[in-house]
Parts: structure tokens; sequence; C-alpha cells
């Protein structure tokens, strides 16, 4: 199991154009190999059938002269004459070969025949076909015709192969460089051609990836330029023309969502502006009331007071929105060097100061950690991370601060050993107006937003906030781009040492 798994893991894809390359040139490789196969079939065959007609034109004549006494004389020397080089013959007489000779300058050559030999030649039927048959005798295969002679033993007359073999084996070395060359130049040109006939298709892939590309998830999106027109009667051409209607589709659906946020955009921002003026009327006034030098009833104290702590928290929930909404709408922050090292350390001070009953502890590096941005809103964040921890957690929990600078970023940790986030509310955590308790929240004053404003903030810093949490085990973690200028850091802060709280 483990052994496919990293065979697949091994396994790269392989693109369009290289399986098409290589099918073509596979196609051509196996329509070379049957052609090749063939031509050197038939050839052979040929050729061999050539052999069998000199056999036949010979007639067993030099065969037949072996039929004499075993001392020859001027009378009696075998017939040579008409034989080509290397003519085989040999005598069979009750299944032994009794002699075997082969023709060799005019002259015949007595040929010593081992067991094998002997055995081949006897199995040989005398039927004047020729057959393919291997001998120990110089010429290695020979093709031999087997008859029956006049005293009732066997003639077998043979011409060697070779000559055959030679000629089958040049042209199979013609054929594998041709059929070589063939298939280099196919493979080149087939990759031109596949390269050139897939064009379209690679521009509809590019228009696809720059789509995937775009941040849909929210602002304008600028999408790209329609495909060139293509012939609807071709695959490419219909897939460009459906992917330019597709794009069509969801640059009006995201023209759409963009104006209808706008809109809402802008309604929180008026709103929450024109809401700013009778709120705080309202808190003055109440304390205004509240400050009545005379004696007011118990029910009339009571109301003023909850009216003073109502209109306190929309206040802050107004300007909450307010924020939001400016951030949304891309306003630039402030952009100046802010030493981190010291808007740590006082953002843990009005943690302690704000609650008692945890342990606060903070980890800071000895030099001073310098980012660009804006001080008063990346204060805010820190704020909101350690009101957060405090509200969430109960007495008595140990909360964790720690700045660390790298080569290029910083990093923020918030950690804490509470009960832990839900895991269905970790993917929606920075989400407005989400709440692990909306009761409790309610309660203690919070309006659901303060995660939210973090991670808006973190992204107009371009930076990022990521949490990881399981019960007993809480961590916020930021990541900031350091300053680039170190001549324009500020001061350490004298109060600014590393230290445990």
């Amino acid at each position: 199991m483990g052994r496919r798994l990293a065979a697949g893991r091994a396994r790269r894809p392989v693109s369009l154009r290289l399986r098409l390359t290589a099918g073509l040139v596979v196609l051509l490789a196996v329509a070379c190999a049957v052609v090749g196969v063939a031509t050197v079939v038939a050839l052979e065959s040929f050729l061999v059938g050539r052999v069998d007609q000199q056999l036949a034109a010979t007639g067993g004549r030099f065969a037949a002269s072996l039929e004499h006494e075993k001392r020859p004389d001027a009378d009696n020397v075998p017939d040579t004459r008409g034989q080509a080089e290397g003519t085989f013959g040999a005598r069979l007489l009750a299944g032994q070969a009794t002699q075997a000779a082969v023709v060799k300058d005019d002259t015949d050559a007595a040929v010593h025949l081992t067991p094998a030999d002997r055995r081949a030649l006897a199995a040989l039927p005398p039927d004047g076909k020729g057959r393919s048959v291997h001998l120990s005798a110089p010429a290695g295969r020979y093709r031999l015709v087997a008859v029956r002679g006049d005293d009732g033993d066997i003639l077998v007359t043979g011409l060697p192969l070779r000559p055959v073999e030679d000629t089958v084996h040049r042209l199979e070395i013609v054929e594998a460089a041709v059929f070589g060359a063939a298939l280099a130049a196919t493979a080149a040109a087939g990759a031109a051609w596949v390269r050139l006939s897939l064009r379209p298709l690679e521009r509809v892939a590019k228009t696809a990836t720059e789509v995937t590309r775009l941040p849909l998830a929210t602002g304008k999106v600028a999408m790209p330029a329609p495909l060139p027109h293509s012939d609807t009667h071709t695959e490419v051409g219909r897939v460009a023309t459906a992917l330019n209607h597709m794009l069509g589709h969801i640059g009006d659906a995201l023209a759409r969502r963009h104006a209808s946020e706008e809109r809402l955009r802008h309604f929180a921002a008026d709103a929450s502006h024109e809401l700013r003026t009778p709120i705080a009327t309202v808190r003055a006034h109440t304390d205004l009331a509240l400050r009545h030098p005379g004696p007011l009833p118990k029910e009339v104290r009571h109301s003023l007071e909850r009216i003073a702590a109502t209109s306190q928290r929309m206040s802050g929930l107004v300007d909450d929105l307010l924020l939001l909404a400016r951030l949304d709408a891309g306003r630039p922050l402030a952009r100046e060097p802010v030493d981190l090292t010291r808007l740590t350390l006082d953002a843990l001070d009005d943690a302690r100061a704000l609650s008692t009953r945890h342990h606060w502890l903070l980890d800071l590096p000895e030099e001073p950690v310098i980012v660009q941005g804006d001080e008063h809103r990346l204060h805010q964040v820190l704020a909101n991370l350690l009101a957060n921890a405090r509200t969430h957690t109960p007495p008595g929990t140990r909360v964790a601060l720690s700045l660390t600078a790298y080569l290029d970023h910083a990093e923020l940790a918030v950690a804490d050993d509470g009960p832990g986030i839900p895991e269905a509310l970790q993917a929606e955590i920075f989400h407005r107006f989400t709440r692990a308790d909306p009761g409790r929240s309610r309660r203690t004053g919070g309006t659901g937003l303060g995660l939210a404003i973090v991670d808006a903030v973190m992204t107009a810093h371009h930076g990022t906030i990521t949490v990881s949490s399981s019960p007993g085990s809480t961590t916020f973690l930021l990541r900031l781009p350091l300053a680039t200028t170190p001549d324009e850091h500020p001061p350490l802060h004298k109060d600014a040492a590393p230290y445990s709280a």
C-alpha cells in the first residue's frame, strides 16, 4: 500500500501536448515496425524461393555423383560442374549418411558430420521440397532438398543460406536507419504541429489561470479580456465560447455584488457618522442628569445608568462600524515607523490594569522591532486581542504576549491556556458579529466586531493573523513586515526591557 502511494506521488502529470506527440510517434513506430517485419519476411521468403529454384535446377547431380565407390578414380570423380560455391551434397543409405561433401573452388571437399547433423539429415523426408536445416558445416544454415536415388538410397542437396541472411540483415539495418530518421523527424514536426494546433487551447488555459488568481472574494474585480472568437464547430472553439459566456456571467455577478457592497458600505459609513452626534447627545444629557445635585428616585437613577451604559455601548459599536467601513473603502492608514516593542509593553500594562485576576506574561526581544504603520490602529489590534483573552477565559488563566523579530517580518503571539475556541467557530471567528457565547458577549459589552477589526487592520498593514486553538491552548499569531528604513526607527522606550509579570 505504501509503495503504491509513493509511486502515485512520484508520477508526474503529463501534458496533453506531450501525450498527443507521443501517441503520434508510437503509432508511426508501430506502422514502421509492421512494414519492416512484412518487408523482411517477404524478402526472405522470396530469396529462399530463389534458392529452392536453384536446388531444383541442379537436379541433385552433385549428390548423385557421391554414389560411387569409396575410393574414386579418374572415372568416378564427383560431378561439380555447374554447381554453385558451397553446394552441399550427402548420400543416405538405410537412414545413415555414408558420404557428404561441399563444393569448393570447383572441387568437392569432404564434410565431417556430427551426430546432430546425421540426425537432421535422416529426418528429411525425400519429397523434393526445400527445408532449412542448421548444420555444423562451415556455412551454418542450409536449404536442403532430399530425393530418392536409383540405388534405393536418399540423395540430399543443399545451398547455404548465408547470402540470404546477409541480404536480409542489410535490409534490416537500412530499415532501422530510415525508420529511425523518419520517427525523429516526425516527432519534431509533430510536436510543432501539435503546439500550433493547441495554441487556442493554451489561450483558454491562460485565461482560466488568470481568473483563478483574481481576488474574487471581495472588492471590484477586473475580469480578463474575452478570448478571440473561434469556430464553434471545433472542440476548442466551443470551449472558448463557453468560457467567454461564463466570464461574462461572472463579471456581471461580481459587478452587481460590488455595487451592492458599495451601497451597504456607504450606508454603514453614513449611518455610523450620523448616529455619532445623537448618541453623544444622549450620553451628555444622561451624564448631566446623573450629576443633578438634588435627590433622584431610585428607579430614575437606575434608568439613567442603564441609558448611559447602553449609549456608551452604542457609541463603541458605531465607532467600530465606521472604522470597518473606512477600512473596507480602502482609505489609507498612517504610514510611520512604529516601535512594536513599546506598543506591546503598553498594551500589556493596560490589560494588567483592567484585570488583576489573570496571570499576564510578556516576552520581548532585546532590540526594538520597528514596522511601518498606524500606531493607534496597531495598539487597537493588541488591545482587542488581550480584551478577547480577558473576557473569554476564567480568572487565573495565563495569558502570554510575545514578540519575535525575523529577517523580514515580526511575529506577535497572544497565547492563553483557557478553555479554547470551539472548532466549528474557528473558521468564522474573524467574521463580523461572531460570538462564541452571544448572551455573555452582550452582557459584557462585546459587539462581535473586535476580531473583525483586528483582521481588517492587519490586512491594511499587509500582514496576516491566524488562530490555532484546542482545550488548554489558544494562540493568535500576527505577522507584520518590518520597516525597511532603519534610520527612521524611533528610540526604544526606556521601560521596554524584557520582563515577566
